[in-house]
């Protein structure tokens, strides 16, 4: 018995020590980012207020109505686009609908958990989601197949390859450039002699930021997201109108960094609209 908790004091100590050793790690690491943050520096050499090179592929996924592959520097993820056929909302009996899901597969990032949705999952769908639908990136009308009785119902399935930080903007990006390339089935369900393309409005885009110690930056990497205290996403429409925005972590941005954030996004989002624009 005292062999047994002798050894279990030493298996103790030893994850004490080594958490401290990781502590230490993560504030020096935090340090670091800060000072960088307050020269205008990011440890990957980008300025406080520019995206990471991005890389849009469409096509990926053959029984898909439209999928599409983003790259936002080291975070990848894979979009599939499913239209089937149901019945509308009671309140909108000439309109379709959409659904948007987040897989978070530990393969991507070893703090994911398998199992259900977790809060990082359902809060990432519903950010993304908002933006597409607020924006009225899709003329919904235009899904009506019979009033009142049959639509078309939009599914957005997005599967995070490798998470390499800002989620939000990356997945919101391959959510657009997927639906940019779907078709509506229309000859495999009978509706119609031709498929035709999925009616899209306008290309919503999110911008991403993060407070860094006094600093707030533009499109965090996880290893920056491991360390910043604040998070705040903002998604606009092709004329700059905000069409929604998320507070996350639990820290604070004061109302001119909010602004100034919006005016930021305006200016930096152009990045990610010529990609889509390559599509």
């Amino acid at each position: 018995y005292g062999f047994i908790q002798d050894y279990a004091r030493c298996i103790r100590q030893k994850l004490w020590r080594q958490k401290m050793s990781s502590d230490r790690v993560s504030n020096l690491m935090k340090g670091h980012m800060e000072s960088l943050a307050a020269e205008g520096k990011r440890a990957d050499g980008r300025g406080i207020n520019e995206f990471r090179e991005v890389k849009i592929e469409t096509g990926m996924i053959n029984t898909a109505e439209g999928s599409s592959m983003v790259h936002l520097g080291k975070t990848k993820v894979l979009c599939g686009i499913k239209l089937l056929i149901g019945t509308p909302y009671g309140d909108s009996p000439g309109s379709g609908t959409m659904t948007t899901s987040t897989e978070l597969a530990p393969l991507a990032d070893q703090s994911f958990d398998p199992g259900p949705p977790r809060e990082a999952s359902i809060e990432l769908s519903r950010v993304v989601d908002r933006g597409i639908r607020e924006s009225r990136m899709i003329d919904f009308d235009a899904l009506c197949i019979e009033h009142g009785e049959r639509v078309w119902m939009v599914y957005i399935d997005l599967h995070i390859l490798d998470n390499g930080g800002n989620l939000f903007d990356c997945c919101t990006l391959a959510a657009a450039a997927a639906l940019s390339n779907a078709k509506i089935p229309n000859v495999q369900h009978g509706i119609a002699d031709e498929d035709v393309d999925l009616p899209v409005t306008c290309w919503p885009i999110s911008c991403t930021f993060g407070r860094l110690g006094d600093t707030v930056i533009l499109d965090p990497t996880s290893d920056e997201e491991s360390v910043m205290s604040a998070r705040l996403t903002v998604a606009h429409d092709e004329d700059g109108n905000i069409r929604a925005a998320q507070k996350g972590m639990n820290g604070a941005f004061t109302d001119a960094e909010v602004r100034e954030a919006v005016k930021t996004a305006r200016k930096s989002d152009n990045v990610l609209r010529e990609a889509l624009k390559g599509i």
